[in-house]
């Protein structure tokens, strides 16, 4: 019996075993390389919090205020168009306007200026593919004339305000359902200002990405002409990175997870018969590279993986949407006017915003909704006008 147990141990454990092979992989992936390689990236479960949280968060906020601070000089810098330019024609219809919602905050950090400066330049870079396009501000500060950022740019885009200065405040109207009040009014002036084929709802703290018009060249005269996209109640460009990771409730995702131990199962175990020069397949091997690459995946962050999409707009997924959150939504007008009419029936609180009553809609209204991925803008608000913060952390 111990002589047949030294046999059986002798042969899974000699060098030239796959065991040991798989073992050593397994080890000096997960205990070693992954570790060492990913200890500093935010989303990652390698993420050694206690070490770098702090100081990455106070570097975030020292780039971003440089960052403002570029965003002033800009508009400063910028020659002032004409008055019929600033204002755009009455007669014109935008395929896509963007509609910038902001609030004074912070005003060292000029989020607003950040956000327009950004997508006044990609506008101009994207030259007559964007002819089409329009910026419009809205401006829903209680006292309009006190945001100082929005002056500077008044001179430079359309804008409307929310004056709400001498009207007593209604003690009903709680943060949560005046954010919501303030989202409806700029989605409905949208509508009358400029009449689009689709509106992006745009958060005055979130910062487009680079490939943001090509991407959204694409889905509107591509991909949106399906009808089962076509009939969406709004398109989400951004959910929190922390939130994007595959061990979720969402079953997309659970699918996306297995389809990739799937296909790199299968793979890598190719690689490691090439490497060996064993026969091609073996299928406790695939299984075991399947699982390997879904562990890995999984810990080193599902966000990154999501960032080779960016190679192409054609890559970019589009999934049923989850609750959280609205920096950057897309209407078409169709549904624009279906949102009003059901978010002003609404009334948020807290644990009821905005963001989970255009949730509940789905559920309550039979309607459908998606998030586009990755993330088409940067949310770079880490001062928010809703809960006061003196010590705001990326996580």
């Amino acid at each position: 019996m111990l002589h047949q147990a030294w046999q059986l141990y002798g042969r899974w454990c000699r060098w030239s075993s796959p065991f040991v092979h798989l073992l050593t992989l397994t080890v000096v992936t997960f205990g070693v390389l992954a570790p060492l390689i990913c200890h500093r990236l935010l989303h990652s479960y390698f993420y050694l919090r206690r070490w770098h949280l702090n100081p990455m968060s106070q570097e975030f906020l020292e780039q971003n205020q440089q960052e403002g601070q570029a965003a002033l000089h800009y508009f400063e810098q910028l020659q002032v168009p004409n008055a019929s330019e600033a204002a755009g024609s009455d007669a014109f219809q935008p395929l896509l306007l963007v509609t910038i919602i902001t609030v004074q905050r912070r005003s060292d950090f000029h989020y607003v200026l950040q956000v327009a400066s950004r997508f006044h330049r990609l506008l101009q870079k994207c030259g007559a593919r964007c002819w089409s396009h329009r910026i419009f501000l809205c401006n829903v500060e209680s006292d309009p004339s006190s945001h100082q950022d929005v002056k500077l740019l008044s001179s430079f885009f359309p804008m409307v305000s929310r004056d709400k200065t001498g009207e007593n405040p209604d003690p009903r109207v709680n943060q949560f359902e005046k954010e919501k009040q303030d989202y409806v009014f700029c989605l409905e002036q949208s509508l009358l200002a400029y009449n689009p084929e689709y509106i992006l709802m745009v958060e005055d703290d979130a910062v487009p990405e680079e490939e943001i018009f090509a991407v959204l060249q694409h889905l509107l005269l591509a991909r949106l002409s399906k009808p089962y996209l076509r009939d969406a109640l709004y398109f989400k460009l951004y959910h929190p990175e922390r939130l994007q990771r595959y061990f979720n409730p969402e079953p997309m995702r659970l699918l996306e997870w297995l389809g990739l131990g799937m296909f790199l199962g299968p793979v890598l175990n190719c690689v490691y018969s090439w490497a060996t020069g064993r026969p091609s397949l073996s299928w406790p091997i695939v299984l075991f590279f399947a699982l390997y690459s879904m562990a890995l995946s999984e810990l080193v962050g599902r966000h990154y993986i999501l960032e080779l999409r960016r190679l192409a707009p054609t890559l970019y997924n589009i999934v049923p949407v989850t609750e959280c959150c609205t920096p950057a939504m897309l209407f078409s007008a169709p549904s624009a006017r279906r949102a009003l009419g059901y978010l002003k029936g609404l009334h948020c609180r807290q644990g009821f915003a905005k963001d989970i009553a255009l949730y509940s809609l789905l559920r309550t209204k039979g309607e459908n909704a998606y998030v586009v991925e990755p993330n088409l803008v940067r949310h770079v608000g880490m001062y928010s006008s809703l809960r006061l913060n003196d010590n705001p952390k990326l996580l």
